[in-house]
């Protein structure tokens, strides 16, 4: 198919996806705005917006309203695999991550975290929260749920630590893997999507999960929430037979 034969809005959108991949605009940059473009170009807005559109589901802009349109990185990936390796796995691709503690609480433990967490309901529950984020972009929330009784002071060390997992194994010798998780896409939840920075339509990767210690004890059941399109989860088979 000759390029000519394409329709507008797509030569429009190859062209912006040559700039964009040649670095003509970088990451993090600031596309012109749309009247800029649409002189440029020789179209109307409505042309431009199509074919800025394209771009964005294809996860090469992001469009903030009142702010612009803005190159976007690749999707980081986030491999699931046996051990529980979030902060690890960042750094591996040479990401440094910034936490916020969003909440960190003691709460009674209803049925359905009565039931994750294998204790009795009414049963101590700490609750950890933390908003995770690369270069003040967020990528996803993450809230813990351990039982109590079985790390005694952890509601204080959570308010410091950047890994639970060094955490758990430094002050409990808990080692932090994984027995099942279950992924899933969502639309956001309005109060996730504020804080993701989101359109709270686009969906989510929700994470689900319980580990457990050394002698397959549940140690935490955790929902995280993950930007569909800044984050991929790689599924990783630690079975050397296979």
């Amino acid at each position: 198919m000759r390029q000519d034969a394409l329709p507008l809005y797509l030569q429009i959108a190859d062209e912006l996806r040559r700039n964009i991949n040649d670095a003509v605009f970088k990451v993090g940059d600031r596309l012109p705005t749309e009247s800029e473009l649409s002189e440029r170009f020789g179209v109307n807005r409505h042309t431009l917006r199509r074919a800025i559109e394209v771009l964005r589901q294809e996860g090469m802009v992001e469009v903030e309203r009142g702010r612009g349109t803005f190159v976007m990185a690749d999707p980081i990936a986030m491999t699931i695999g046996k051990r529980v390796r979030f902060t690890e796995a960042l750094k591996a691709q040479s990401l440094q991550p910034h936490w916020q503690v969003l909440r960190a609480l003691e709460i009674p433990a209803d049925a359905k975290l009565a039931k994750q967490l294998e204790i009795e309901i009414g049963a101590a529950v700490v609750v950890f929260e933390r908003l995770s984020s690369i270069d003040a972009i967020p990528l996803g929330l993450s809230t813990s749920h351990f039982p109590s009784q079985r790390f005694p002071g952890l509601l204080e060390h959570c308010q410091t630590s950047r890994s639970v997992s060094k955490l758990l194994q430094q002050e409990y010798g808990c080692d932090h893997l994984r027995r099942q998780t279950r992924l899933s896409a969502r639309v956001a939840q309005t109060s996730d999507a504020r804080l993701l920075k989101m359109p709270a339509n686009q969906p989510i990767l929700l994470s689900e999960s319980i580990n457990v210690d050394q002698k397959g004890a549940v140690i935490e059941y955790g929902v995280t929430r993950l930007r569909g399109d800044r984050m991929e989860l790689v599924l990783e088979n630690e079975d050397d037979s296979m």
